[in-house]
């Protein structure tokens, strides 16, 4: 997907551009491949490959739910890495509030410096675990929507991202193909921390670039004070029955 393509296909969806975001979008293709140089953000660095699978991938979520390429929300975009999805959604709607929260430190830096090359407002970059982060009264149950891209199994993935969610905001999880099965598994966990799974979407990638599955798990109850538990956790000793 070439950047006109990208242009063009967003268009389609009622999503005109101007010069200046299209630029923001050149911007971030050119620092996140220099800076790839030196350290490992990627294993994307191809321009058609990073307008499609980075890009356009992290803003299929604004398709599926349209507030957040309109309204002025609070997101919480856990373990972004490179920044995706919440920066390329941030360039389509500069009245999001985004904060990023990512547990190693230079990828951190590296989203600082492509923030200010981007003059990009109302972003704030969190360097921690998430376990720790959905802890701080800072941050816990202050989102309206709280997401992550491909970053672990949803039973692990929800114990990152509700505590952070407020009470009827909702966590996104975005998945690939094995999405049902991965849902299956989280319930309990789900429940536990106060959330019910009120949709489930598929959308399919230009270009056959494989499916994304979207699940929204709204918050309808506080989590449980004693969750998130401590680093590490989580991932091995996921909350089942």
């Amino acid at each position: 997907m070439k950047p006109e393509e990208f242009f063009e296909a967003l268009a389609q969806k009622g999503i005109e551009l101007s010069d200046v975001q299209k630029e923001q979008f050149a911007t971030y293709f050119h620092e996140l491949v220099e800076t790839n140089k030196v350290m490992n953000l990627t294993s994307i660095t191809d321009e058609d490959q990073v307008y499609l699978k980075h890009f356009y991938d992290s803003i299929v979520l604004g398709f599926v739910d349209e507030k957040i390429l309109n309204e002025e929300l609070t997101l919480c975009d856990v373990g972004s890495g490179a920044g995706f999805p919440s920066l390329p959604l941030k360039i389509i709607n500069p009245k999001l509030k985004i904060t990023i929260v990512d547990s190693l430190n230079k990828r951190i830096k590296f989203l600082e410096g492509l923030v200010n090359e981007l003059n990009l407002t109302d972003v704030s970059l969190v360097h921690g675990r998430a376990e720790e982060v959905g802890k701080n009264p800072q941050f816990r149950e202050k989102f309206d929507v709280v997401t992550a891209r491909a970053v672990a199994a949803m039973n692990v993935l929800t114990e990152f991202c509700l505590p952070l969610v407020k009470v009827g905001g909702q966590f996104v999880a975005m998945k690939s193909e094995k999405a049902p099965e991965e849902v299956k598994n989280a319930q309990y966990a789900i429940e536990t921390l106060g959330g019910t799974i009120k949709q489930q979407e598929s959308v399919e990638l230009p270009n056959d670039a494989g499916i994304r599955n979207f699940i929204f798990v709204e918050k309808i109850s506080k989590t449980p004070k004693k969750y998130p538990r401590k680093p590490g956790t989580p991932a091995k000793k996921p909350l089942v029955k």
